[in-house]
């Protein structure tokens, strides 16, 4: 093949992706080829490339097809570029931002992706010591985007389970589709601005710290779209308010007000609208300030073994990981700007 006949191979299939033309693009693959989504897992074979193209990527295509996004650094900040959510970081506190205003950041495959990506960069980075999720807007997350759950295959769920590991080092439960933030070695804070329903509540549930607007309306939703309780919320969900309060919000799918979420642990934190973002980022700073990073990574890995292990298994590791702290600089920091009466310059190692 002459390099003129490869560059049009290449046009035509990008433009096939571009267009969400399923089967021009799956005519590309040879009839026993297999598609890896970065999202969805395998699709085998044309006529199932070809349905993925159609009824999930649309004019989404583009975006996996192209580089995950780009990045300018100015002094202390960095901003990086998607399709359905904004990146940014300032004061070692990287912040996601879910971008779909206009839809109360309804869920998509598309966010989806942006912010998987966002989360392994903001995990990456040496600059960043907290993350920040919240919405744009006057919601955080409304749920799943309506259009996109009319049109959904039921055999894309199972797909979903094809999610490659977020960290082939921790424990295989915080690898799946959306359960990947406590493999994260650094605290996630869900900042709840509004509206936080189905899908959303997910997200926040995974999130290591939750702070809401005290308008914030929260629901599980799902019973009520004719839907379970998806994605580990079954799991999740007791764990932090307890079985009693789960069963009551995942069979209800009722709204619940910020006043109750805070009663029952669903939130950690509520503030008025105008004070959660200045309240968030404070509490954010004084982490990635004060708190060694490393001794961070570990408590948080702990503290998601434990739902796994018995109380000598917990012992046994925490001794483990003291000798190993004892080792580290952080703890010969901690203790010196303590005696010094300073600031700590910890490095996380």
């Amino acid at each position: 093949m002459s390099g003129d006949e490869f560059a049009r191979l290449l046009g035509d299939f990008t433009l096939s992706a571009e267009s969400g033309d399923g089967a021009r693009f799956a005519n590309h693959f040879t009839e026993d080829a297999v598609y890896h989504d970065y999202v969805y897992g395998p699709h085998k074979g044309r006529a199932d490339i070809a349905h993925m193209m159609q009824n999930l990527f649309h004019r989404d295509a583009a975006d996996c097809l192209a580089p995950k996004a780009s990045m300018t650094r100015t002094t202390g900040r960095s901003a990086v570029n998607y399709q359905q959510i904004l990146y940014e970081v300032s004061d070692r506190i990287a912040t996601i931002t879910l971008n779909r205003p206009d839809r109360m950041n309804a869920w998509t495959a598309t966010m989806e992706r942006d912010v998987r990506h966002a989360m392994e960069a903001a995990s990456a980075d040496d600059n960043v010591r907290v993350i920040v999720l919240t919405g744009a807007g006057r919601a955080f997350c409304a749920g799943a985007d309506m259009e996109a759950l009319q049109a959904i295959d039921p055999s894309e769920i199972r797909r979903g389970e094809s999610t490659p590991p977020f960290d082939m080092n921790r424990r295989a439960d915080w690898q799946t589709r959306y359960a990947y933030y406590p493999a994260i070695p650094k605290p996630v804070i869900g900042m709840l601005n509004g509206a936080t329903a189905g899908i959303g509540l997910v997200h926040a549930l995974y999130c290591d710290l939750r702070f809401a607007a005290d308008n914030t309306v929260f629901t599980t939703s799902f019973a009520r779209r004719g839907l379970i309780a998806e994605h580990g919320i079954s799991w999740m969900l007791p764990r932090i308010v307890g079985h009693a309060n789960a069963l009551d919000l995942l069979m209800s799918a009722r709204r619940v007000s910020s006043e109750e979420a805070l009663r029952i642990g669903l939130v950690n934190r509520i503030y008025p609208p105008d004070q959660l973002r200045e309240q968030t980022y404070a509490y954010a700073r004084d982490l990635a300030d004060f708190v060694s990073p490393s001794a961070i990574s570990v408590i948080k890995r702990q503290l998601y073994e434990v739902p796994f292990q018995t109380l000598a298994e917990a012992t046994i590791d925490a001794n483990r990981e003291m000798q190993i702290a004892l080792k580290g600089s952080d703890f010969r920091e901690g203790v010196a700007s303590f005696v010094e009466k300073r600031p700590p310059r910890f490095t996380g190692r």
